[in-house]
């Protein structure tokens, strides 16, 4: 099992706590193996005197040591165990060495679902990961900042489109890369052009102060009448915003207004959807979500093209499709992924974030409700059933 979040834990004081919680939570759940190549199950067979354990799993796993249990009643628990004898294969002798238990238990219910009753579709996930913290641009970005700057050339007698150097020396540039706010001198010649706009802008007699007038004397005699720098942010998988890259006009004949401003920020944003467009693949395909809950699901992988994407991937962009619905579009935060023997990858995404699109989530809180209601009075049943 390979977890995605670092969650945050309340570690047990005793090793008698850990028993008391093992065998009042874990008698009938299932505890599995942590960093298993496959989910592989783990059972207490017998809890020793001298505080140890025996426990039984699968006769092929070889433990380095130790070995990391987990399972998840209320909350997600955790217990590091010594191999203290090697009875047989797949028996061992063990001595609780810590344990600790999530922070935060599962929110919502989450319950089984039928392929009949609800399906993930029309994945859509990164080719690649784009990583620019590093401002290691791939080149299909440059390219497609190339082009940009090719086919809008005639916006202002100097057109540029282009990344961000490693090694910012230009303090504007330097600016701009910290803050992602916009330049914007509308004439040149005036000290008050080179004041904020708003909080949004650069603040120009903030950057150079007393060097402000060299550099109004600068762009004066280089001929330029108005200069629009508007930055490029990329917003990564995890919903953080990194200024990359920037367009920059700068006009020798006419004083830009703010709707320039407006509108080379308007390009901004539809060069970032072409870059991320360029690089998310579609796969239409059926795929079996096996529980649900408000605020997450756990889908199976078959198809292969999406395997291969999936498992690199942070998240991806989904439609859950219920029995006579229309899709619901939803972002999948992938928390946790693990294979089955048959290879399929078992995904866990939460629903949770900014990602996911407000009124989309609310017609699916609708959808959900009486399926959960349902399931409680089901529950309810068997409950006074085993009475």
């Amino acid at each position: 099992m390979r977890q995605r979040k670092n969650r945050e834990f309340d570690s047990f004081k005793t090793v008698d706590d850990v028993i008391n919680l093992l065998k009042s939570q874990f008698t009938n759940r299932k505890l599995y193996i942590k960093y298993a190549v496959d989910k592989t199950e783990i059972n207490i067979n017998e809890y020793m005197d001298d505080k140890s354990v025996m426990v039984v799993t699968d006769q092929d796993y070889k433990p380095d040591g130790n070995i990391v249990i987990y399972g998840l009643s209320d909350k997600y628990v955790e217990v590091d165990l010594d191999v203290l004898d090697v009875i047989t294969a797949g028996y061992f002798k063990c001595r609780i060495k810590s344990a600790r238990r999530a922070l935060k238990g599962r929110r919502d219910l989450r319950f089984k679902v039928n392929q009949d009753e609800a399906v993930a579709t029309n994945f859509r996930v990164s080719k690649h990961t784009i990583d620019l913290s590093g401002f290691k641009i791939p080149t299909s970005i440059k390219v497609l900042l190339d082009q940009f700057q090719s086919s809008n050339s005639k916006m202002s007698e100097i057109v540029k489109v282009d990344v961000f150097e490693t090694d910012v020396k230009d303090p504007i540039f330097s600016e701009m890369r910290k803050t992602g706010k916009i330049l914007f001198i509308p004439d040149t010649g005036s000290s008050e052009s080179y004041r904020a706009f708003s909080e949004d802008f650069i603040d120009l007699h903030q950057i150079y102060d007393a060097q402000l007038d060299d550099v109004i004397k600068k762009y004066t005699e280089r001929g330029y009448r108005s200069i629009i720098v508007v930055p490029i942010i990329y917003i990564t998988e995890n919903e953080s915003s990194i200024p990359f890259a920037y367009i920059q006009l700068v006009s020798k004949s006419v004083n830009f207004g703010i709707e320039k401003v407006l509108e080379l920020k308007d390009h901004s944003f539809k060069l970032v959807d072409r870059i991320r467009d360029a690089n998310t693949i579609l796969i239409p395909v059926h795929q079996p979500i096996i529980d649900i809950s408000r605020g997450g699901a756990k889908i199976k992988i078959t198809d292969s093209d999406l395997k291969k994407y999936i498992i690199k991937s942070k998240g991806f962009i989904f439609d859950i499709v219920f029995k006579l619905q229309a899709p619901i579009t939803i972002y999948g935060d992938i928390r946790a992924t693990y294979a089955d023997e048959e290879k399929n990858i078992f995904v866990g995404v939460d629903f949770e974030g900014n990602s996911s699109r407000k009124d989309e989530m609310k017609r699916f809180y609708a959808v959900l409700k009486p399926m959960e209601a349902e399931y409680k009075a089901k529950l309810i049943r068997q409950m006074k059933a085993k009475k």
